[in-house]
């Protein structure tokens, strides 16, 4: 593989795919060779609908009920509650409009760093009459328990918090905010994309009433998702048919995905405490490696218990974040600039811009996700080709 000779005309080697180093876990996350092996047999055989009374029917339906039971157990939650929907997006969606829409009151809490599918959908409200309070942030990204209390008004449907910030890897304090809705009598919706299956997260100890998740980003197949519905929530569908999964979610369950999805619950649930061991030296190894060796690099969210145990952000000045990940890609290197669902946009990281990020800083940031086949020569991969390539786009950028 080329090292960067400082020449501005220097010849970038191409890579196999074997030799590639993916750290782009928030963006796709590959799927668990095990999870592809349950699937199979669901994708392959005369797997019948879950709706249907014959015995196809119900070895269907059977499959559909363990794999919600195996989701539900993973977020200590009762099985019933579980929606599968087609993603975390989706079951977002459902939870802030499902709520709005039978709520009495007209007023929405939640904070400006939440994912764009929160964002967008509580965006949507406003123009349809609903108030939204979006509550600020600290420099580390962290949403403060007393703010979310602050905006509680008698009107208030529903609190909207993530559990963790895919941009910057921030936790923000679930628990604490969950008592405070729950002593006010609000429902608490909570963006569990990235936090669950990597920390444990409980939805009785946190006092959560509705709960997103992503089927891709707990090594199961992507096109599903689920969202956890305590049972006295009153819920709208947003989608409308023959009222599968208890009408809350109608259409032909996916079963080959949802069956995915309930075996990377359970091996999450199983190997998540062995896994945060392994990826977090891993992470405060790549970040250590980053800020000792590329000058002005800062990293954006927190250190520490606070922060995602594989995900590594910062912000590096003087260069811009798509060109630094062009010649990263080129030498072998998959990473990311923050949230996939921004990217298509090509605006700004809202994210970044609430944590107080200069135009400068958040042009310039990187995202890197660590995941279960990471290894630690991977890690000194990236170390060892990064600043090469910083250093080279600083030279042009200043000619």
């Amino acid at each position: 593989m080329a090292r960067s000779s400082g020449s501005s005309s220097e010849k970038l080697d191409s890579v196999s795919p074997a030799a590639r180093v993916y750290l782009d876990y928030a963006g796709f996350t590959p799927i668990d060779p095990r999870v592809v092996a349950f699937m199979r047999p669901f994708l392959e055989g005369g797997v019948g609908n879950p709706a249907a009374l014959h015995s196809h029917g119900l070895e269907a339906r059977a499959s559909l009920d363990g794999a919600r039971a195996k989701v539900a157990r993973l977020v200590g939650a009762t099985p019933f509650g579980v929606v599968f929907t087609a993603s975390a997006t989706e079951a977002n969606n459902l939870a802030i409009k499902g709520v709005a829409l039978r709520a009495r009151g007209r007023h929405l809490v939640t904070s400006a760093v939440e994912h764009v599918s929160v964002v967008n959908s509580c965006r949507d409200l406003e123009k349809q009459g609903w108030s939204v309070t979006w509550l600020p942030v600290d420099r580390d990204g962290f949403v403060e328990p007393e703010a979310v209390a602050r905006a509680l008004r008698a009107d208030t449907a529903l609190v909207s918090i993530m559990a963790a910030n895919g941009e910057i890897g921030t936790l923000q304090s679930v628990r604490e905010i969950g008592r405070i809705a729950r002593a006010r009598g609000v429902p608490f919706h909570v963006d569990g994309v990235g936090a669950v299956g990597r920390l444990p997260l409980s939805v009785e100890e946190c006092a959560v009433d509705l709960l997103a998740l992503s089927s891709n980003d707990l090594y199961g197949p992507p096109g599903c998702g689920a969202l956890w519905v305590r049972q006295d929530v009153p819920l709208a569908p947003i989608i409308l048919g023959g009222g599968q999964e208890a009408g809350y979610r109608s259409g032909t369950e996916n079963l080959p995905a949802i069956v995915g999805m309930g075996m990377a619950a359970d091996f999450a649930r199983h190997e998540r405490a062995a896994e945060v061991a392994r990826l977090a030296p891993l992470r405060d190894r790549l970040l250590d490696g980053v800020l000792e060796r590329v000058t002005d690099a800062r990293v954006t969210g927190p250190r520490g218990p606070r922060r995602l145990p594989h995900h590594a952000s910062v912000v590096v000045p003087g260069v811009k974040a798509d060109a630094v990940l062009l010649e990263l890609d080129m030498r072998g290197v998959a990473a990311s600039s923050g949230s996939a669902c921004n990217l298509t946009t090509g605006e700004p990281s809202h994210v970044l811009r609430a944590i107080g990020c200069s135009r400068d800083e958040y042009e310039g940031s990187l995202c890197f996700t660590l995941g279960r086949w990471t290894t630690a020569a991977e890690i000194d991969m990236v170390l060892d080709v990064l600043p090469g390539v910083v250093s080279r786009l600083r030279r042009l950028a200043s000619r």
